[in-house]
Formats: structure tokens, sequence, C-alpha cells
């Protein structure tokens, strides 16, 4: 990664580490967004009884850990592996996941515009990092809310660029709800009665897909950014659904995992 953050982390912070050695007392790690050293002391590792160290690290292995000590005079880090949770560990992950894919996206555009990956990278992050904690946020940002580089302080035709490219690799994140629709209906004009049910559920949300499963049963599927829109969406389709039905025949809707 190019991601180096100036100075020393803050206790309680999570922090992505490398193993680099492996002794009887404590495990020394590399703090990888602040290429600088850290300790996990021998109580750190677990909080059970540890028989064997090596049952719980080895030499490179990435492992997420948290900050319990800093001591910016002498240099040193102390950090616990015990005290970082699984749901901890995999938002860690996850976060640097997408701040590989925000430097892959960087890297692209250097290839394209002939700059090195390194160079281009410090133009670009110093202006993001003092307004986001990573650059894939500022990312998602500019593809969902239409966030600009340039009032960043990034420069106006490199900030042209790498948004282009980034709107082009990165997707705004929806959500999709699944729900099965039950309708029947003996009136002279069920058909109509049915397709209209149905306009009706478009004019709420136009994007709404509707297949049929058979037995007058149909598959619903509407798709928003999050789920509190969506569940707004599907409540409007059912109340307008219910209502034009209304005596004239039968309707019920179950969730369906998507």
């Amino acid at each position: 990664m190019f991601l180096k953050r100036q100075g020393y982390p803050e206790e309680g912070e999570l922090v992505f580490c490398t193993v680099t050695k492996i002794q009887y007392h404590a495990i020394t790690v590399q703090l990888d967004e602040y290429d600088k050293p850290g300790l996990v002391p021998i109580s750190e590792v677990s909080p059970g009884r540890i028989r064997n160290i090596r049952d719980f690290v080895q030499e490179n292995k990435k492992i997420v850990c948290k900050v319990i000590k800093t001591d910016v005079e002498r240099g040193q880090v102390d950090v616990s592996l015990r005290r970082v949770n699984e749901s901890q560990k995999r938002g860690k992950a996850d976060a640097i996941k997408q701040e590989q894919k925000a430097e892959k996206i960087i890297v692209s555009l250097g290839e394209k515009i002939k700059v090195p990956a390194e160079e281009l990278y410090q133009k670009i992050a110093p202006k993001v990092l003092d307004h986001y904690e990573w650059i894939f946020q500022a990312f998602e940002d500019l593809v969902e809310k239409g966030a600009s580089l340039e009032k960043l302080g990034v420069e106006k035709g490199l900030a042209g660029e790498l948004e282009a490219l980034v709107k082009d690799k990165i997707k705004p994140k929806k959500v999709e709800i699944i729900e099965k629709v039950t309708l029947k209906t003996f009136h002279e004009d069920g058909l109509d009665l049915i397709k209209d049910s149905f306009a009706k559920a478009k004019a709420v949300d136009p994007a709404v897909e509707v297949s049929y499963l058979g037995g007058g049963s149909y598959r619903m599927l509407v798709t928003a950014k999050d789920y509190k829109k969506a569940e707004g969406l599907i409540a409007g389709i059912r109340e307008s659904m219910e209502k034009h039905v209304g005596k004239k025949g039968e309707i019920g809707f179950e969730r369906q995992e998507a």
C-alpha cells in the first residue's frame, strides 16, 4: 500500500499489522498504515493460556490489532490482538481492501497519463486525506453524492481525469428487497385488475421488476441506495396495490431472501 499516515496511532485505534518476529514473550509487528514498529505483549495475544504462540500468529501474517499504549519518545507502540473481536477484524480488513482498490485506480490513472504511481499518489492523497480517513471514502462520495476532488484541493485537470476513472470503476451502492406477491381474483375483469395493480406498483417505483412465478404468484424486486429507501418504496407499493384490489380479490405479500 502507498498509504502512510503521519504521526502515531491513538490509543484504542484499530491498526493493520504485519507480523515480523515471534519471540517467547512478545510479537513484533509493523504497523502497515504508519510504517512504524509495534509490539504485542504475550499477555495481549489471547485471553486464554498460550501453549504455542505460533498457533495464533505466523511471520508475515496480516493481523488486526488495537493500540493500547503509545510512547512517542521511545518510538514504541504496544498493541493487542486479543482485544479485537471478529466484527472489528472484518471491518478493518474490508477498509484496507477498499483502500487498496482506490490505490489501484490511482495506479491505473498513472499508467494512462504516464506518471509514476507513487508520484501521482503524492499529488492526490495528502489533499484527500485532509478531509477523509480513507481515499476510498472520497471516491464513494464522488460516485454517490457528486463530491468534487477539485474542491478537496486536487489540481483541476488531474481531478477531472481521476473522477472519470473512479465513476467507471466504482458503482453506487444498492440494496435489494424481494417480495412474493400473491394476487387472486374471480372478478370478471380479473386480468385487467392484475395488470392495473402492478401498474400502480410501477407508479410508486418505476424501476420495480415483476416476474410471474405461476399459480397466481409474482416475484417483485425493489432496488434502492439504502434499506430505508427500499422499505419506503415497498410500503408505498403495498398500500397502492391493496387499495386498488380492494374487495375485488385477495392480495398478499411475503418477504423473500435476496
